[in-house]
């Protein structure tokens, strides 16, 4: 059997290693995504220690504080929720000088996030690995113009400086890589599994997986079935303003319960929520947050929809790729969609301290100028705080469609 690839992982770039100085480091994320592996090649010098294994917690059980720097010293902890007595263990080496710099991992975002609020506030950083993105995919280990495009102060210069179109050879590379996270996400496991059925049963393993152990952590439920129905009326719903009454009543549950229900999706990072902007526009905005679930696979495999590429799928898609970006590379800027009570709606809006960039976002091969009102209605109201707006769309050509307003291919803007 061949070893398998392993992708390129731009969160390497902001991470932290053991020169920069003295350091407590966090990477959490979801199950799969590749959490130890990029530890293991970021932070290969140091000694790895996984506490899924019951034997290594009663060992670092036994050990006291006293002795951490020389028993452990400077290592990766990998499922660190697992065993809780060791943050104080760190704490007081870390505080002593005794050592500096350890990495910890895990996927239980609420259990390590409770103890580091206990025993690591104020000296440790925080990284998020999401599932694979198109330009790591697509491995060419540059920036995706989606970079550019956030941080730019004007959008027409970045897009006027890109070639429109590319050649067929590169062009059919790019498409297949959107095709494969359109029909399978980006959780790497699935890149070397060849037969479509295998991937089928992974991404229904991997539910499982998810509800007997991050769920049983966060929750501790002994009956699933109600959480499950909850799940996959969420699923159904990506790409819709969130409505917690509705989810209540079809799920059979209380509004209180789905409330519940939807912290422990938001903090084991199955969703994503955007908020709505409703900064110095006007009071007539919806001010209730959208859904998104975090991976096109897993939204897949919850709702049993895996031919078609319908429009929640295709905007889910596009708003994970740029959400994934945001927060794997900690740029600071915020992401809003719009939406007033009369319909006006732009589909998301990127706050950076420069402005506002707009994107809509449709699932076909061209586009028209009705596609485009909701943005220039929105770019009067905003001002000089407006910097352009991109529709980004499924065709084959990056063509300005109005004043700052362009589109995109998808497949270009992600890679």
């Amino acid at each position: 059997m061949s070893e398998k690839k392993l992708y390129y992982r731009f969160l390497s770039n902001i991470l932290l290693d053991k020169n920069s100085g003295k350091r407590i480091i966090l990477i959490t994320g979801a199950r799969q995504t590749g959490k130890t592996t990029l530890a293991k090649i970021k932070y290969s010098g140091l000694r790895y220690i996984n506490l899924d294994l019951m034997e290594n917690r009663e060992i670092l059980r036994e050990i006291s504080a006293l002795n951490w720097h020389r028993d452990i010293g400077e290592a990766v902890i990998d499922e660190a929720q697992k065993e809780a007595s060791i943050f104080e263990k760190i704490k007081y080496a870390y505080d002593e000088d005794k050592i500096s710099f350890q990495v910890l991992l895990g996927s239980s975002q609420i259990m390590l996030l409770k103890k580091i609020r206990e025993s690591l506030a104020g000296r440790i950083w925080i990284y998020e690995l999401w599932p694979l993105m198109m330009c790591e995919m697509a491995e060419s280990m540059t920036y995706p113009l989606l970079d550019s495009v956030i941080k730019s102060t004007k959008l027409d210069k970045v897009l006027e400086s890109i070639s429109s179109v590319l050649f067929e050879q590169e062009a059919l590379k790019l498409r297949s890589i959107e095709d494969h996270i359109l029909k399978w996400g980006g959780m790497p496991a699935l890149i070397h599994i060849e037969r479509d059925e295998e991937k089928k049963k992974w991404l229904k393993d991997y539910q499982y997986t998810y509800l007997e152990r991050d769920l049983s952590d966060l929750a501790r439920l002994e009956y699933l079935e109600p959480f499950r129905k909850f799940q996959k009326l969420v699923a159904l719903r990506s790409g819709s303003i969130l409505n917690y009454s509705d989810l209540a009543r079809d799920s059979g549950i209380s509004v209180d319960t789905a409330k519940r229900y939807f912290e422990y999706l938001r903090i084991s990072y199955q969703t994503i929520f955007i908020q709505p902007y409703y900064r110095n526009i006007t009071s007539s905005v919806i001010k209730t947050p959208k859904i998104y679930i975090s991976d096109i696979g897993l939204l897949r495999s919850l709702t049993g929809i895996y031919e078609a590429v319908t429009g929640e799928i295709y905007e889910t898609m596009v708003v994970t790729e740029v959400y994934k970006w945001v927060n794997t590379m900690q740029i600071p800027c915020s992401i809003f969609y719009y939406r007033t009570r009369s319909g006006l709606e732009v589909d998301l809006l990127i706050e950076t301290e420069k402005g506002l960039i707009a994107f809509e976002i449709k699932g076909r091969q061209e586009v028209d100028s009705v596609d485009i009102r909701s943005m220039k209605a929105l770019a009067e109201k905003l001002g000089n705080q407006w910097i352009g707006g991109i529709v980004i769309y499924k065709g084959n050509q990056i063509k300005r469609l109005s004043d700052s307003i362009w589109a995109v291919p998808s497949w270009r803007l992600f890679v």
